[in-house]
């Protein structure tokens, strides 16, 4: 009995040891990729502040200085504060037609019966496989020809209002809550407008986190369109203005790869800020709190 007693001992000490390297090499694995993923991020804030030019991706740490003459000779070309504003205006009005069509398509093909709606909801999952290339040169024609809108905000912003793939996020999380509280919200008189921004709205928090970080990505980075639609530099988000800096006048600098990552990293600060900020949305719904029983 206690020689029996010492080898399940022995098996279960094993066991914990093996669990506990198994985790070890796991950690190890993922702290090695998690080092791979900031690295470029690194290199391309060090490389921003950096007084000396250099491309050497070993440079972890400036060689020269901190410094903030790479911010002062982009903006002295391409006028960082202008080109912000236009990304800013441009990605705001993409995300609250996103926001306003997408919830309110979501509901509707959630919650309200329509004839047509599985149709209409299948041809909806086969235009996200359309590539946007495809129907550039027609929306370009439409937009700048048909309605006149070459070289304007809104000219830049109508293609992307309604996202798909935003109101397809919205569907899944309209269907996945209680029918009982629409029921009783329904027979106490509200209305289905009332009821998606009161009850509907609230409960799907977490896809509106995901969908405006989604959102926000797309046209603060998007360059072909814009570059496309807008001919006026004064109009142009920061993506084309860097582009262009790029092409035309980065070797102009006395530090050209520190203008250009300056570029680059006040490009992508806005991106990390936002996913900092919303990361603490991204948890399930309490969609239970609403229903008793």
């Amino acid at each position: 009995m206690a020689s029996r007693t010492r080898t399940k001992g022995s098996g279960a000490g094993a066991s914990h040891h093996g669990t506990r390297r198994s985790l070890l090499v796991l950690y190890a694995v993922l702290t090695l990729c998690a080092l791979a993923f900031i690295f470029p991020f690194w290199f391309m804030a060090v490389g921003a502040f950096q007084s000396s030019p250099t491309s050497s991706p070993t440079d972890l740490f400036p060689t020269g200085g901190w410094t903030l003459q790479n911010f002062t000779d982009i903006n002295a070309r391409l006028h960082l504060i202008r080109s912000l504003v236009n990304s800013l205006v441009f990605t705001i009005g993409v995300l609250a037609g996103t926001l306003t069509f997408g919830l309110a398509a979501g509901y509707s093909l959630s919650r309200l019966q329509w004839r047509g709606r599985g149709a209409l909801f299948a041809i909806m999952l086969g235009v996200q496989a359309i590539p946007f290339q495809l129907l550039m040169i027609p929306l370009y024609v439409q937009v700048t020809r048909t309605y006149g809108l070459g070289d304007s905000y809104l000219g830049m912003i109508l293609p992307f209002l309604i996202n798909t793939t935003a109101v397809f996020i919205f569907r899944q999380f309209f269907l996945s809550l209680p029918e009982s509280l629409f029921e009783a919200a329904r027979i106490d008189g509200a209305s289905e407008l009332r009821i998606m921004t009161s009850i509907a709205v609230p409960l799907v928090k977490p896809a509106i986190a995901t969908v405006a970080l989604i959102t926000f990505i797309g046209p603060w980075n998007e360059f072909l369109w814009p570059f496309l639609i807008t001919k006026n530099a004064e109009l142009q988000p920061l993506a084309v203005a860097l582009a262009n800096y790029i092409s035309n006048v980065s070797q102009t600098a006395t530090n050209p790869n520190g203008a250009i990552l300056a570029g680059a990293a006040t490009l992508a600060f806005p991106v990390v800020l936002l996913f900092v900020f919303f990361q603490r949305y991204f948890q399930a719904s309490d969609i239970s709190s609403g229903v008793k029983g």
